[in-house]
């Protein structure tokens, strides 16, 4: 049973990444929307407008990309530790952005003006706290198999 323990939380973060591909990958509006802010914040502190400009248009494209390579990497238990560490990597600067950005926590997801109540900003520290248990259960087998004589 323990062994089979961190498939639940290699699975949710799969999950997460892998139902948002669509999203960053066709150029959604939610996707738009999100880079767009996190550019348009970027050069109002500063960053070169090439550089916030290229974040907003290609950004979701690029996260995307890390996303699918740590899904790929997290469902394989030889890889999982690496997936985990992608994830954990992608997802915290996700949860920074939500946290200290104009994008928010309630972000919103069309022209309108709606919203998703949170729902993108808990998902994401749901990936931060599986992958961080993964990480720190791989810590744990490496300790195990180190100490058996």
């Amino acid at each position: 049973m323990k062994k089979h323990l961190t498939w639940i939380p290699a699975i949710y973060i799969t999950f997460v990444f892998i139902q948002s591909l669509f999203f960053k990958f066709s150029g959604s509006e939610e996707t738009v929307i999100i880079f767009s802010t996190i550019g348009t914040w970027m050069g109002s502190i500063g960053f070169p407008d090439t550089l916030a400009g290229y974040f907003a248009q290609y950004g979701g494209i690029g996260v995307g990309s890390v996303e699918l390579v740590a899904s790929v990497l997290v469902l394989w238990p030889r890889t999982r530790f690496y997936g985990a560490a992608i994830a954990l990597f992608v997802i915290s600067g996700a949860i920074f952005f939500h946290l200290f950005t104009p994008l928010g926590v309630n972000r919103i997801v069309d022209a309108a003006g709606n919203t998703d109540g949170g729902v993108l900003f808990m998902m994401a520290c749901g990936v931060w706290l599986c992958a961080a248990f993964l990480i720190g259960s791989e810590f744990v087998k490496k300790q195990n198999k180190t100490y058996v004589h």
